[in-house]
């Protein structure tokens, strides 16, 4: 209250580790409408007490909202960081009808959340599957190889493969056609690759595959556009056919682009079973990003939707969420280091869910079914990358689109999206997010040679120790930029990611003094030579949201951003006094995966916004790892 003082409230039911629980009637309620209103009331009353809770406490995965005699509605919020808490699966399934308990299904889903809610999370599950499947890759990767296939050609291959794996578990082509096709090419494995040619072409632009005896939608979107098939013998038929036998409909693309970048690469495959980014790590960066925003946008608009039903005008009512809704297809994420795009993805999944639910109530409002597949939806093209590395590029366009297919069909079952399934929209683009030049030539050491440097990311194991090393002869020419100037990102609303971890005083060894030189040189004056790589990031991210340009931006850096010669660049933002930048969320010391030599990396995660606002400042307080996963 105003005068300070509070008045002590009681939660209905509280089981620690697993729910608050918000009971209502509603009996006295009428239409759907007044039901809506009476459960969204319950559930910001829940998530305020989840937020009240004691520290030690920790947070709930679930909400549960209890229309007492009639329904019980789910919410899941399963990083359990007290961030937004969501209809659990999904805004279609969320509300159980007294008649649903005798269903089976619905009483194991109520079991587990009592006695196990976190087995309910599916990107657990999903991650056993993506890594199966990755190494299944992984294997045919290397045999290919190994026969002298070019690396590049290989990944293209694999790359087509897995995508038609894809297609027939979800319906986009016939149920276990291409794994029928991989069957009968087993007593010929000759004929294998003339099928495969002719019927990527056929997906390319649809029509009758002979390949499938079927006929197929059009998929174009560049990924067909090349139709190129490798030759296979039996026993890399049979590696191919490990990798079908997995359920694709549950690979999880958070950690599916790091591990499929991984098994495609040779420099990078020896750490295919190293950890991957988990996703939790990923949502405690994207959620105060990108979706709170977004939440807090949703809530005004349903505020003032109810306001307009109490008023009986209900086409304002409608006008208002339509126009949200608008709005929500409209905004862009981009990510301007986005290597396999698992943080576009998160913000993808998230966007969607957001839309699932703004959907749900137009139907509601417009006693119709949901206009998604007018064209009218959260797709892909919002969701914008810049990448240096061609194939990671790759990797992040297909991750999108998986993403994007996967919620097509949880939420609209075996009815396929439209044609062309996919789109080629350029929106993972591969340059650098930097610098531009007019030209670059090699640069000569003082007796006419090619300069270069060890590229990075190769190792090789320790003749001694077994552990990984750098291997110096996997190196990379140094170039002399010509004219080098600040490169353009894309327009966008918000800006996330996690740009390259490299320190001030490494920057020559890992990119090259022509380079270092170039990108110096053109931020002359705005981040100083000791700062570290990624506070070049920072400063273009930050001066595009205090010039209006983005809404806010959301940052991976090294924990030396405390540090003076880091918070030089954070500076001159934050103490402008006519634009100011606002850090809204900010965890200074974070615990990250290993990096290949094993080293233990502590990150910072900082948001920013325009103006003067409050901001949270979060400290982690326990950290545990495991098999699958790492929380902190």
């Amino acid at each position: 209250r105003p005068d300070g003082s509070s008045t002590p409230r009681k939660l209905d039911l509280y089981r620690r580790g697993c729910f608050v629980l918000e009971g209502k009637d509603t009996g006295k309620e009428t239409g759907s409408n007044a039901w809506d209103t009476a459960i969204v009331k319950a559930h910001k009353q829940a998530e305020n007490y989840v937020r009240a809770l004691p520290a030690e406490e920790g947070r709930p995965p679930f909400i549960v909202v209890v229309d007492v005699g009639r329904s019980l509605v789910l919410f899941s919020e399963f990083t359990c960081s007290g961030g937004n808490y969501i209809p659990f699966p999904d805004a279609r399934q969320s509300r159980i009808g007294l008649e649903q308990l005798r269903d089976l299904e619905i009483i194991e889903r109520l079991r587990a959340l009592w006695l196990n809610p976190h087995g309910l999370d599916p990107s657990r599950y999903a991650g056993r599957v993506t890594r199966q499947i990755a190494e299944a890759l992984a294997n045919v990767a290397k045999s290919l190889e190994a026969n002298g296939h070019d690396a590049e050609r290989v990944a293209g291959f694999l790359t087509r493969c897995l995508f038609t794996l894809f297609a027939e578990d979800t319906g986009l082509i016939p149920e276990g056609s291409f794994s029928q096709l991989l069957e009968r090419c087993r007593d010929k494995p000759a004929s294998l690759a003339p099928q495969l040619q002719s019927l990527w072409q056929t997906m390319n632009v649809g029509g009758f595959a002979p390949a499938l005896g079927e006929t197929l939608p059009c998929f174009n979107g560049g990924l067909f556009a090349e139709s190129d098939a490798i030759a296979l013998n039996l026993a890399q038929i049979e590696l191919l056919q490990q990798a079908a036998r997995a359920d694709w409909r549950q690979v999880e693309p958070a950690i599916f682009g790091t591990l499929l970048e991984r098994a495609l690469n040779p420099r990078e495959r020896h750490k295919l079973g190293a950890h991957y980014t988990p996703r939790a790590y990923v949502e405690r960066l994207v959620m105060p990003t990108v979706i709170d925003p977004l939440r807090a946008d949703w809530e005004e608009v349903q505020t003032a939707a109810q306001n307009f039903q109490r008023q009986d005008k209900p086409k304002e009512a409608i006008a208002e969420v339509r126009d949200f809704h608008g709005q929500l297809c409209q905004t862009r994420v981009l990510d301007p280091a986005c290597g396999s795009g698992n943080f576009l993805y998160v913000a993808l999944e998230h966007m969607k869910r957001l839309e699932g639910e703004v959907l749900e109530v137009l139907g509601r409002l417009q006693k119709t079914a949901s206009f998604e597949l007018e064209g009218l939806t959260v797709s892909p093209n919002q969701f914008l990358g810049l990448e240096i590395n061609p194939r990671a590029a790759r990797v992040a366009e297909i991750v999108l689109w998986i993403g994007y297919l996967q919620w097509h069909f949880r939420t609209y079952g075996h009815v396929n999206p439209p044609e062309p399934v996919l789109r080629d929209f350029h929106n993972i683009q591969c340059r650098d997010a930097l610098i531009e030049a007019e030209a670059r030539e090699p640069l000569l050491d003082d007796q006419g040679q090619p300069v270069s440097v060890w590229d990075g990311c190769s190792t090789k194991p320790s003749p001694i120790t077994g552990e990984p090393i750098p291997d110096e002869t996997q190196r990379l020419p140094v170039y002399r930029y010509l004219e080098p100037r600040r490169a353009d990102w894309p327009e966008a609303d918000f800006i996330v990611g996690n740009p390259p971890f490299i320190g001030a005083a490494s920057m020559r060894r890992a990119l090259g003094d022509g380079y270092v030189d170039a990108v110096r040189g053109v931020y002359s004056g705005l981040v100083p030579d000791s700062a570290d790589f990624v506070m070049y990031w920072w400063q273009i991210a930050a001066e595009k949201v205090r010039q209006g340009q983005a809404r806010r931006f959301g940052f991976i850096t090294t924990n030396s951003l405390r540090q003076t010669f880091n918070r030089r660049v954070l500076e001159p933002h934050l103490s402008d006094a006519k634009a100011p930048l606002s850090l809204l969320f900010a965890v200074p010391n974070h615990p990250w995966i290993k990096t290949s030599d094993g080293a233990q990396v502590r990150i910072a995660m900082t948001v920013g916004a325009a103006g003067d606002q409050p901001g949270r400042l979060c400290e982690v307080t326990a950290e545990r790892s495991g098999e699958e996963d790492a929380r902190a």
